[in-house]
């Protein structure tokens, strides 16, 4: 990647001719996803200047301004008043005012409302600045170890098993990592339906409460995590980022076969265990029987 060309003076963005005050526009200011500290001095200054500050719950907003001794007016705008919520918008930036966006955490847009409104902005002539910083997807990703050379975001997933499976399913074979943001109590059945149509072995990751005291990572297959977080459904908390490897990663390695054989065959016949493995992994039905078979002596012959 190319050097990045800086600016020699530090600014907020577009000036007005009262020099280090921001001019008139709306400025999308990316918020904390978590860690308080983690929000740029030119955000805040962009806070501090705003005549008006639009924000989706505006009980979640008032943590952050309070924390930093910001009181500007507030408007709350989501998708249930966003008609009505944005003309004042836009009657305010008519006016020559400055307007911040901002959403409960991290970048505006990013799944989150206010893509009208900027369109609706930009149409009526209005200066619309970005003022970068957090985002939850991009954070998990810089840790979480899987390529990062493309990406396919998806947003959330549908709350229905049927339904996500087909939403998931013309993504199976894009050379890319996908990422998803996913609810706790609907994660291990996620899991499983996304193990089932991109491979049991594809290698994901669960990216927990970003920034945040519990903040937790954890990498494995599709259907490792489906089992684990199964098994700990009600103890999941927060909020959660799940990445999916590119396909070139989804076969798994020839031990990790083994155990997906091994525990078929604790409630399916060789055949039956055989048919499944071979689904869910793509390798050959025959090559996974024979497997199948050398492994099923192998635990008649444990003595445990």
């Amino acid at each position: 990647m190319a050097q990045a060309d800086f600016d020699d003076e530090a600014s907020l963005g577009p000036r007005s001719a009262v020099g280090s005050i921001p001019s008139a526009g709306l400025y999308i200011v990316a918020t904390p996803i978590g860690n308080l500290g983690d929000i740029s001095h030119r955000a805040l200054a962009i806070l501090a200047a705003a005549d008006l500050i639009a924000c989706e719950d505006t009980r979640v907003s008032l943590k952050l301004l309070n924390h930093y001794g910001l009181k500007r007016p507030l408007i709350s705008y989501h998708d249930h008043n966003a008609k009505t919520s944005g003309a004042k918008i836009l009657d305010a930036l008519a006016a020559g005012k400055r307007v911040a966006l901002i959403s409960d955490a991290g970048t505006p847009l990013i799944s989150d409302p206010g893509y009208r409104l900027v369109a609706d902005a930009r149409a009526a002539g209005h200066k619309v600045i970005p003022i970068p910083g957090a985002c939850a997807f991009i954070t998990a990703l810089s840790a979480c170890g899987l390529p990062t050379d493309k990406l396919l975001f998806l947003g959330f997933s549908p709350p229905k098993s049927s339904a996500r499976k087909k939403f998931v399913e013309p993504y199976r074979s894009v050379d890319a990592t996908m990422v998803l943001y996913e609810s706790p109590s609907r994660l291990p059945a996620a899991l499983a339906d996304f193990a089932e149509i991109l491979g049991a072995g594809r290698e994901a990751a669960i990216c927990r409460e970003m920034t945040k005291s519990y903040e937790e990572i954890r990498r494995g297959s599709l259907l490792d995590l489906a089992a684990s977080t199964a098994a700990q459904e009600h103890r999941i908390k927060g909020e959660i980022v799940l990445a999916i490897a590119p396909p070139e990663g989804e076969r798994p390695k020839s031990d990790q076969i083994d155990d997906l054989i091994k525990k078929a065959l604790q409630d399916l016949s060789v055949r039956e265990a055989a048919a499944a493995i071979a689904w869910m992994t793509g390798e050959k039905r025959r090559t996974i029987y024979q497997r199948a078979l050398a492994l099923q002596g192998q635990i008649s012959d444990d003595p445990q």
